[in-house]
């Protein structure tokens, strides 16, 4: 009986967990990687950026906001065009549709700030995307904090 109850088992949970396999791969916000996984050499810190635009109204990074939709219309960095939280599939196409309008020499700046570094869920598949649609200077602005406190607070330019 033990053997029965254990194959039956096996036999209803084993298509459940293909299916959420496939689901996960096809949703790539279900297996998200930690903003941490970047390389470091694709790091800007906000001072950096901040000085820049401050300096200059046109910077030569395309800058991307790869966050939600709500925080970019209450504040954003100036020029940046949003696109998409990364982190859902929603999101990504509307990041490659952005993305794909741009020659893939483009020195192109994503963002977020939805949260701590260490948790946001939008910053690693974006970086993820512009790899695999073969950017090749694409840099990523490390937001410590969130937007709010290490980007707005700093007095750096918004719109």
């Amino acid at each position: 009986m033990h053997t029965l109850h254990s194959r039956r088992t096996f036999l209803l949970q084993t298509p459940v967990s293909l299916g959420m396999l496939a689901l996960a791969l096809r949703n790539p916000h279900l297996m998200a990687e930690s903003a941490t996984t970047i390389p470091p050499s694709a790091l800007l810190e906000p001072a950096t950026i901040g000085a820049q635009l401050e300096k200059s109204s046109q910077l030569h990074w395309k800058i991307l906001q790869v966050g939600f939709h709500s925080m970019f219309d209450q504040k954003h960095i100036r020029g940046a065009i949003y696109a998409g939280p990364a982190s859902q599939p929603d999101g990504l196409a509307l990041l490659r549709r952005v993305a794909s309008a741009f020659p893939q020499s483009t020195p192109i700046l994503l963002y977020c700030g939805c949260c701590p570094w260490t948790h946001c869920p939008n910053i690693a598949p974006a970086w993820d995307q512009l790899q695999s649609m073969h950017f090749t200077a694409v840099k990523v602005l490390r937001i410590e904090n969130n937007f709010g406190a290490d980007w707005v607070a700093n007095g750096y330019p918004v719109a």
